[in-house]
């Protein structure tokens, strides 16, 4: 009987300890199944709104060398691609029947002047006659009208003699500006034709340089509308660049204007743009894309992509901790991204802990273990009784 009640004694006691153990493991499991989340607190900031567009680089200066005058070209003095700078000789012209040109007018002013001065001297000759009545006084006037019009001869011999003076020069074709020059369009011997369509050459000035975009005007309409209720403020003209091969432009350069006109067949509005080109990388027609702040939205909330969720209906909403550490579902209205975050306008408020890393089963109202962003998720040593008790298994 007394190895019986030691039995029952002893199987008792183990019964008891296996259930408080039960118990203590249970408290445990649920100790650790409230999710531990990571958050990040969010203030209001400032965001600028970027915008991208499309468009073609544009030559600062663009002048299509033409001749003034008619004549075969005797030389080409430049070398085709070079830069050439303004008033710098490119062809020179047969001049000889210009400088014959230029000396005859300069007879024939010569010729002009003697008659003015034998008309004048006339006309002073006739004066005291007709004063005292020894010639008819319409012979005096009529002096006087010889010699005024012997006067004018000699303005229209000037002007003949300046004319062929320069159409003397214009046989030497100067760069009318300073720039890269493309390839000769004519050879030497060629007739050049003062009325002729093609230009001799092209001269391009490529620094700096101009980026012609084209932007939606409804979108344009929509940017006014936000600036004049206040919702948003006038951005940066700080534009940046990225070219065809997927490379970023090193030089910034700033938007000049905007077109006062809406494309009828585009629908869309002209910008302009102009950036340095000092070392000619940046070529005409060349497409690039262009990137500048046009607006800035003041009050917004920068939040990580992952923070943001979606609903069946496409609404976004994300997780903050509340108060004791529950999370509450928060619908927000999110307007553009900004690299891996999501600006929001619209749902949070000053100091809110969005939560950015969440379990799958996260629900509101859930309770939830909060720490920041990136912290360590601690896994604690197995506790030291479990240790003792799976020795003495």
């Amino acid at each position: 009987m007394r190895l019986l009640r030691v039995v029952l004694v002893g199987g008792l006691s183990a019964s008891l300890a296996l259930l408080c153990g039960c118990s203590d493991a249970e408290e445990r499991g649920r100790a650790g199944s409230v999710p531990q989340v990571g958050f990040v607190t969010v203030e209001p900031v400032a965001v600028p709104i970027p915008v991208t567009l499309a468009g073609r680089t544009v030559a600062y200066e663009t002048s299509e060398v033409r001749p003034q005058v008619s004549g075969i070209i005797r030389r080409r003095l430049f070398v085709e691609g070079s830069f050439v700078r303004a008033g710098q000789q490119l062809y020179e012209l047969d001049d000889r029947l210009f400088r014959a040109a230029v000396r005859q007018a300069e007879a024939n002013l010569a010729s002009a002047r003697a008659t003015a001065e034998g008309a004048e001297a006339l006309a002073r000759r006739y004066k005291p006659l007709a004063e005292i009545e020894a010639i008819a006084e319409q012979d005096y006037t009529d002096a006087q009208a010889q010699a005024g019009v012997a006067q004018a001869a000699v303005a229209q011999a000037q002007a003949a003699l300046e004319t062929a003076r320069i159409n003397l020069r214009f046989t030497r074709v100067d760069a009318p500006i300073s720039g890269r020059i493309g390839r000769s369009l004519v050879t030497n011997g060629a007739l050049a034709n003062a009325n002729q369509a093609q230009p001799l050459a092209v001269i391009q000035r490529l620094d700096p340089i101009f980026v012609d975009m084209q932007q939606s005007s409804a979108e344009l309409t929509s940017l006014r509308r936000a600036l004049r209720d206040g919702d948003v403020a006038e951005g940066s003209t700080t534009a940046r660049l990225q070219l065809e091969d997927g490379g970023t432009y090193g030089a910034s350069g700033s938007v000049e204007f905007s077109e006062v006109a809406v494309d009828v067949s585009t629908g869309t509005v002209a910008l302009r743009a102009r950036f340095p080109n000092p070392e000619g990388v940046l070529l005409p027609g060349m497409f690039v894309t262009a990137v500048f702040d046009q607006a800035v939205q003041p009050g917004a909330f920068v939040v990580p992509q992952p923070a943001v969720q979606r609903d069946f209906n496409g609404s976004a909403f994300v997780y903050v901790v509340g108060r004791g550490n529950k999370a509450l579902r928060r619908p927000v209205t999110t307007t553009n991204s900004q690299g891996n975050n999501w600006v929001i306008t619209e749902g949070l408020r000053s100091g809110d802990r969005v939560i950015t890393q969440t379990p799958t089963a996260l629900r509101h109202d859930d309770e939830v273990r909060p720490v920041p962003q990136g912290a360590p998720q601690r896994i604690g040593a197995p506790a030291s009784g479990s240790s003792a008790a799976a020795r003495a298994d």
